[in-house]
């Protein structure tokens, strides 16, 4: 895997990148979807851009906990880069296909499949991928993720609910957080949500099955990970179905957690945090 050249010149090179419209198409001005100071996004009126992806592919790969042990994992639902397996190598997937409505988004986003109390899956419908400044962290200071920089949302391991701010469930787009599936009305969905770490050691781009290198910001970022990244909220929906007794291939439906690796084509997220986070603007879908 490749990493990271040093801090500062991956600094240098957010702050280089050339100021075109990262909400409008690559060749053209701003979309009705672009920057707009007093536009109120999916997560409010905070600085973001979205990405919606549809279900790639499902294999019992992973390929941040498991590495190069192909069939060892438990289940997962795979978004995004269509080539993704057990093997970690980054250069294997650059300029993929991929299912992601914004076609250099070539990321990975994966979680553990949804299962129902007769242990049959339920296919998710689709996945959006919300990108904006953590807690307390102010949008100028934000970077681009690190070719290759590998997350992991939530806990696998958890034998008790989780923190609602990073895993929780909700109906469709809905406010309310519950820390487990609630029956969702016709015309919704049932949606699973998980937020990321985004505050970086500026090191290490994966802890392999462990999220050492990362954390979550709470007021800033601690001066172990002093890197500000971006913070990444996934809500993966499902169709409404009867909550009694779902589980996950995890596990119990408490060990929901999800995975992102940065895979994306590295100049269009750049662009996309030079010109919507780093400036504290409202993008919607990344374009």
């Amino acid at each position: 895997m490749r990493r990271p050249g040093a801090l500062t010149a991956i600094v240098a090179g957010v702050l280089v990148v050339a100021l075109v419209a990262a909400c409008g198409t690559d060749d053209g001005p701003p979309t009705a979807a672009g920057p707009d100071p007093g536009r109120v996004g999916p997560q409010g009126r905070v600085a973001q851009f979205v990405v919606e992806c549809e279900l790639s592919h499902m294999a019992f790969d992973d390929p941040i906990v498991l590495p190069w042990q192909p069939g060892q994992s438990h289940q997962h639902m795979f978004f995004g880069n269509r080539d993704v397996t057990s093997d970690p190598t980054y250069g294997d997937l650059l300029g993929a296909d991929t299912t992601c409505a914004q076609r250099r988004d070539t990321a990975s986003y994966w979680a553990p499949a949804l299962l129902d109390r007769s242990g049959r899956l339920i296919e998710p419908t689709g996945l959006s991928a919300y990108y904006r400044p953590g807690r307390g962290i102010a949008p100028a200071e934000i970077v681009a993720y690190p070719e290759g920089l590998m997350l992991i949302g939530g806990d696998s391991t958890a034998d008790d609910t989780q923190r609602t701010d990073v895993v929780a469930w909700s109906c469709g787009t809905g406010a309310a957080r519950d820390a487990t599936p609630q029956q969702c009305g016709a015309g919704t969905s049932l949606r699973l949500l998980v937020t990321f770490p985004d505050c970086w050691d500026g090191e290490r781009l994966t802890g392999f099955g462990s999220s050492r290198h990362a954390r979550y910001s709470d007021g800033g970022c601690p001066e172990s990970h002093p890197v500000a990244l971006p913070q990444l909220t996934l809500g993966i929906d499902f169709p409404p179905v009867d909550p009694r007794g779902l589980s996950l291939s995890s596990g119990d439906i408490r060990t929901a957690h999800a995975d992102f690796w940065n895979v994306w084509d590295q100049d269009k997220l750049v662009e996309e945090v030079t010109m919507c986070l780093n400036r504290d603007l409202v993008c919607g879908l990344a374009g």
